[in-house]
């Protein structure tokens, strides 16, 4: 076999037809787009919210402002790190409160999730509404103890 043997398989190449090029061509004239009308003129098509005369589809949805929308029961957490945590002493306790006091909370009315960014080095009794697994592992490795508190949604 050599290169110039090779030829690609059956049906693969298919040949282009070429349109407006006189009557006897088969394809003249109006080239296959039919007379008149939006679909015979060049640069048409591609705008999605000209739907013909109808109701646009973007206009017969209810209003849904921004991008997509905010879930109406969308939980919103307060996030601590352990990185946060190094600044309390070894067997003290963690809680909303105390991190409130501390002005660690942006929102203190919101739960209290604990996440796993960071190193801790000191035992601590961290109480939170939510803890990552790593998180976890890593206070319960340096000794200390997580305590899940509920979360009662307004």
């Amino acid at each position: 076999m050599k290169l110039h043997d090779l030829t690609p398989n059956e049906g693969a190449k298919k040949k282009r037809i070429r349109v407006g090029r006189g009557i006897s061509a088969g394809r003249g004239k109006t080239a296959g787009r039919g007379t008149k009308g939006e679909g015979s003129r060049s640069g048409t098509g591609g705008n999605v919210y000209r739907q013909g005369g109808n109701l646009p589809f973007y206009r017969r949805l209810p209003f849904m402002r921004g991008e997509g929308f905010t879930p109406p029961n969308q939980v919103e957490y307060n996030e601590i790190n352990l990185a946060q945590l190094d600044r309390f002493s070894a067997n003290s306790e963690v809680s909303p409160e105390v991190l409130n006091d501390e002005k660690m909370l942006g929102k203190k009315n919101n739960p209290v999730v604990v996440l796993g960014r960071g190193e801790v080095n000191v035992p601590l009794k961290v109480k939170a509404h939510r803890v990552t697994k790593s998180a976890q592992s890593k206070i319960e490795a340096a000794g200390g103890s997580v305590e899940i508190i509920p979360f009662a949604s307004e």
